[in-house]
């Protein structure tokens, strides 16, 4: 029997797409699996973008996906409409950032979002070259900024309260640290769960992962 990912599956990321890239042996259509997993929310208009950690050991299928991604990831994107910025690597692992560049350029015109990030000492105006060469030198050795939940389609209440810039107390903790009035992050939440839970199963029904990944019914 086909197992049916709903929204309270709680198993670890990377456990889910274990149990679907068996069904894609071959190579390119591997990777494109773990991509349109790992980037559901953003293929579905949900975020601008999501942060995916690329392994550089072999899997349990004994593929190396960063091999995998090197040698297929931009020729996917291409086809797909979306972008992808490497942000760190370290020892064949990488962290890459995926997005979407026409959400990424709407949220980075918001007021809002420009005062957060020229706060948080980024060069204005904002533009995602410059953008990323920042994200990329905060990330040396190991360091993370926290503002990266802005780039993630986090509240920016969170965002902020999460950086001490505001006295908004601690609600709850969902895939973030939530403040304040923690519905609206929760229904966000949700939304997002939903969006994964959507791409898994059309991958456990073996619908094509380059179809996927394009964002195609």
């Amino acid at each position: 029997m086909k197992k049916h990912f709903t929204q309270e599956d709680k198993l670890p990321r990377h456990e889910v797409w274990r149990g679907l890239g068996r069904h894609f042996p071959d190579d390119r259509e591997c990777i494109a699996s773990f991509l349109a997993l790992e980037a559901a929310e953003v293929i579905e208009g949900i975020k601008p973008g999501n942060l995916i950690s690329i392994s550089g050991r072999p899997q349990w299928c004994g593929r190396n996906l960063s091999g995998l991604w090197r040698r297929y990831g931009g020729e996917l994107l291409a086809e797909s409409g979306l972008a992808a910025e490497a942000l760190a690597e370290e020892e064949g692992t990488i962290l890459l950032y995926i997005y979407r560049p026409e959400a990424l350029d709407g949220l980075l015109e918001r007021r809002s979002v420009k005062v957060i990030l020229e706060k948080a000492g980024y060069p204005g105006p904002a533009r995602t070259g410059e953008l990323f060469n920042e994200l990329r030198k905060r990330m040396k050795g190991g360091g993370f900024p926290h503002e990266i939940g802005i780039f993630l389609g986090y509240p920016l209440k969170d965002v902020v309260a999460f950086m001490g810039w505001v006295a908004i107390p601690f609600a709850c903790q969902g895939p973030w640290k939530i403040y304040g009035n923690p519905h609206e992050s929760l229904d966000l939440a949700l939304r997002f769960r939903e969006c994964r839970c959507r791409m898994a199963n059309r991958l456990v029904s073996c619908c094509s992962p380059l179809e996927c990944l394009r964002g195609a019914a």
